[in-house]
């Protein structure tokens, strides 16, 4: 798939390299462009609100750089019984982190903002939304956390994990949208592009692993 208006210019605002994959991956013709704002993460906001706000805060500083152009932004975090786990300061607060998320069930919250402002012969366009997902973490011991802190780098993800790695060392199962634990939901953001004319119709690339997918559950799939 590709871009249907091919004027239309389309920023990803972030530097993830797991949304620029999952982005690609829907055919979208896009320019990286990162915003340099601070971003808020403090440890008792609320999930919800703190990525719309962190989204909101890059959407806006890339919308001034370009106006008329689509931009796309993201915030993901990890929280366990409402208290946000973000990214952890070294090793030693990743292990604590796994240690927290041994055998729970925690919740996966990413901001999204599709936003094109700033060009006068069009109105602006602010679509904003929250997508939640959960999973659930084997009991860990400290053998499997560092078996796993050999596979990836902790220190660069929300709750000290990513879910594209490594998993059958740590999942036990999970429900929602599994490209939204991996940072982008892309389910929601194809059907937003859609009705953009931003995207043909067409299949949405499958992102999920059945071995770990609940499917007791009516957001499984």
């Amino acid at each position: 798939m590709a871009n249907r208006k091919s004027n239309e210019k389309f920023l990803l605002a972030s530097a993830s390299p797991r949304r620029k994959e999952l982005l690609a991956r829907l055919g979208v013709k896009f320019e990286v462009l990162v915003a340099p704002i601070t971003e808020h993460e403090d440890v008792d906001a609320e999930p919800r609100a703190m990525v719309l706000h962190n989204a909101a805060l890059k959407a806006a500083w890339v919308c001034a750089q370009r106006p008329g152009a689509w931009v796309l932004s993201a915030d993901t975090t990890v929280a366990l019984d409402n208290q946000v786990l973000n990214k952890p300061a070294d090793l030693a607060e990743a292990r604590a982190m796994l240690k927290r998320l041994s055998g729970r069930t925690h919740t996966v919250y990413t901001g999204v903002c599709l936003w094109r402002k700033g060009e006068p012969s069009r109105p602006d366009v602010e679509i904003s939304h929250c997508e939640t997902s959960e999973v659930t973490f084997r009991q860990l011991d400290d053998e499997i956390i560092t078996r796993y802190f050999a596979l990836v780098n902790p220190l660069d993800k929300a709750g000290a994990y990513g879910i594209q790695e490594g998993r059958e060392l740590i999942l036990q199962k999970y429900r929602g949208s599994f490209s939204n634990i991996m940072g982008l939901p892309v389910e929601w953001l194809a059907e937003q592009l859609r009705g953009l004319a931003l995207l043909p119709a067409g299949e949405v690339p499958i992102i999920e692993d059945s071995l770990f997918r609940d499917d007791s559950h009516p957001a499984a799939r």
